[in-house]
């Protein structure tokens, strides 16, 4: 696939797509902010677990 064929296929796409409207960008956002909660939440999880199965440091002294 040469440089050529990929602009004239971006141009293609480009021409294609449309602005979206309120609802739809509304919605867009609304699962990108879900999706960062639910990564923020299985992170915090993760945490939470390894903090309990560490031994703590007063606990080896």
């Amino acid at each position: 696939m040469g440089l050529r064929s990929f602009l004239s296929g971006c141009a293609r796409t480009l021409k294609l797509s449309v602005k979206p409207g309120k609802s739809e960008l509304w919605l867009s956002i609304k699962i990108c902010f879900l999706g960062i909660g639910a990564i923020g939440l299985v992170g915090f999880v993760i945490k939470l677990v390894s903090s309990v199965l560490q031994p703590s440091a007063s606990a080896t002294s």
